[in-house]
């Protein structure tokens, strides 16, 4: 497994298991196989999980890491938080998921809430002044106790206000951008008429030291072989994986499955510290394991794919 700078948390396996898959939110799954697959990822050379308290039912995802996890293993985790009413609901919601890990810090805590527009605040939005003021100082109180290592944003909101949490001090040390062969953001977006900025929002953070952590990468299933979700056919997820039908022809044009390819191109992106696996098992990861060991993609191949979105 290749291995990437990572900002002050030092190095980080290229590909990071997600808890998304294991706590069955891309398919079912059942504890038994999260445990299994926790444990193959680890074996397989990966060094960090990315969980949340709302992945799956009862914050499934960090059960079953608290479950897997052993104290000799030298893995990196991170979770989130989607705060409410003020700094309390962070710190709370930080050791509820301490609890549930069964650890005594998590090395990166992640603001999983959309941030609003600077001139006005959305429904389920956190305004500027509220990010500035309240999340950022309790984030720097908490790294500043050791019970969290790191910060960072979900940087998938308002591409200016996105862009400014990036640029002033004190910037978030990771940022979690969307990164897929069809830039597809799917049911994640919620600023209509605004077009997202990830190219630019991941180049910016690289020039500021903030590390990037690629998520999305097969756009919630839609660059994959078949969509294993029941939705309707109005839904992001089903017209993106519609509109996906060039990259899967080109996929086996070039003899690979779909999620292989947009996991390879993942990997091959500038700037990409470490790319998040969306799996729910052990034989979905071993096919992301195989695609990290066959390495980049060539210049021709890359080439290929980003001739589909132009």
């Amino acid at each position: 497994m290749d291995m990437r700078e990572f900002g002050r948390l030092g190095r980080v396996s290229a590909l990071t298991l997600g808890g998304g898959g294991i706590a069955g939110v891309w398919g079912r799954t059942g504890r038994a196989e999260a445990v299994a697959t926790i444990r193959a990822a680890i074996d397989g050379g990966i060094t960090m999980l990315d969980l949340a308290p709302g992945y799956g039912t009862d914050a499934e995802s960090e059960r079953a890491a608290g479950e897997a996890l052993r104290p000799s293993d030298d893995v990196m985790i991170t979770t989130k938080v989607h705060p409410q009413d003020g700094d309390d609901d962070i710190r709370r919601s930080l050791h509820d998921s301490l609890a549930r890990l069964r650890r005594d810090h998590v090395d990166l805590f992640l603001l999983h809430t959309h941030l609003s527009p600077r001139d006005r605040t959305q429904p389920g939005t956190i305004d500027w002044r509220r990010y500035r003021d309240q999340v950022l100082p309790e984030f720097e109180r908490l790294r500043d106790e050791g019970l969290i290592r790191a910060w960072g944003i979900t940087a998938i909101a308002h591409p200016d206000t996105v862009l400014d949490a990036l640029r002033e001090a004190p910037r978030p040390d990771a940022a979690q951008v969307i990164v897929n062969p069809m830039d597809m953001v799917g049911d994640l977006w919620v600023f209509d008429g605004v077009p997202p900025a990830n190219d630019a929002i991941r180049r910016l953070a690289n020039s500021n030291g903030v590390a990037v952590i690629g998520i999305r990468a097969v756009a919630a299933g839609s660059l994959t072989s078949t969509l294993d979700r029941d939705v309707p056919t109005d839904h992001p997820a089903a017209v993106d994986f519609a509109r996906a039908e060039p990259f899967r022809r080109l996929a086996a044009e070039l003899g690979e499955t779909p999620a292989a390819l947009a996991h390879r191109y993942a990997l091959s992106v500038s700037g990409v510290a470490t790319v998040v696996l969306g799996v729910k098992n052990r034989e979905e990861l071993a096919e992301c394991l195989a695609a990290e060991t066959r390495g980049p993609l060539t210049a021709e191949e890359m080439n290929a794919v980003v001739a589909l979105t132009a």
